[in-house]
This record gives C-alpha cells, sequence and structure tokens, in this order.
C-alpha cells in the first residue's frame, strides 16, 4: 500500500538561504534526530544537489541496526523543488518532493513524501505500528530544528 507524508513550514529567510541550506546534502544530518545515526558516506563537501547526483547514507532507524541508503536526485528546478529518490534502502517506494514558495513573510517550504513499505501485508502492519510513527517524529523534529535555525526572534 502506498502512504503519504505531507508538511508545510514558513521560514523566516529568503529563496537563496532557504535553497542553500536545503541544496546541501551534509545538512541532511543536522535535520535528522540524532538516535538515527543518519549519516552521510557520499564525499559532496560543499557541493550542491544537481539532477542525477547519487547520495549514499547510513541510516538507523530501528533497534539502531545500520541500513545503507542511497538516492538519487531525479529533478532539480533552482530555487523552486528537487526530488529525492530512493534507489537502495529500506522502503520498497521513497520519492521526497522538496518545495519553495517565496513570499511575503519569506519562503513556504513544502514536502511531500510518497512511500510504500516493502513485504505487502507484513509492512502494512510494520506501517501501522511504528513507522508511520516514526516518520512524523523524523518530521515533527526537522520542524524543530528549522524553527530554531529560521525563525528565531
Amino acid at each position: 500500500m502506498k502512504y503519504q507524508l505531507y508538511r508545510e513550514q514558513q521560514l523566516n529567510c529568503d529563496i537563496e538561504t532557504a535553497w542553500d541550506f536545503f541544496t546541501s546534502p551534509m545538512n541532511l544530518a543536522k535535520i535528522t534526530p540524532k538516535d538515527m545515526a543518519f549519516t552521510v558516506l557520499t564525499e559532496h563537501k560543499n557541493e550542491k544537489i544537481f539532477e542525477g547526483m547519487i547520495i549514499d547514507y547510513t541510516v538507523s532507524p530501528l533497534l539502531g541496526i545500520p541500513l545503507k541508503w542511497k538516492t538519487r536526485i531525479t529533478e532539480v528546478i533552482p530555487n523552486k523543488s528537487f526530488t529525492d529518490f530512493q534507489e537502495k534502502g529500506p522502503y520498497k517506494l521513497w520519492k521526497h518532493y522538496h518545495e519553495f514558495i517565496a513570499n511575503e513573510k519569506g519562503v513556504l517550504m513544502k514536502d511531500k513524501v510518497d512511500y510504500e513499505l516493502p513485504m505487502g501485508f507484513l509492512g502494512n502492519i510494520a506501517h501501522a505500528l511504528f513507522v508511520k510513527k516514526k516518520l512524523e517524529k523524523i518530521f515533527n523534529y526537522r520542524f524543530q530544528i528549522l524553527e530554531n535555525l529560521f525563525n528565531k526572534n
């Protein structure tokens, strides 16, 4: 079964600042809960994402067991949006669309994640028991970190 997670957040910054932050693969670890041991393996230093870019990670979403995760940036529209797609990892499908809309308050950031778990019926049970809650926890953490980074008064 396919699922979708959707979030919006208003950021108090200009579009260039938001774009620079979110298009740096090295910033992903900053907005991921520490208990997930999220590590970017690919050496990108200060390189910004580009269409076709492959990013390798390790992440420990459950019981501290490390998993390898590989995503490809499939679409980039500068200062507007980008999409990352899981090529190898814990999901049967993971497609994350990031959108940035400049407005009078700064930038409205939108995340839309389409995902599906492996193992059919067992995956659906896992989603109901803990995967959905874990994803919500990750994105709630991300929201708080971004509030601290961009919306401090």
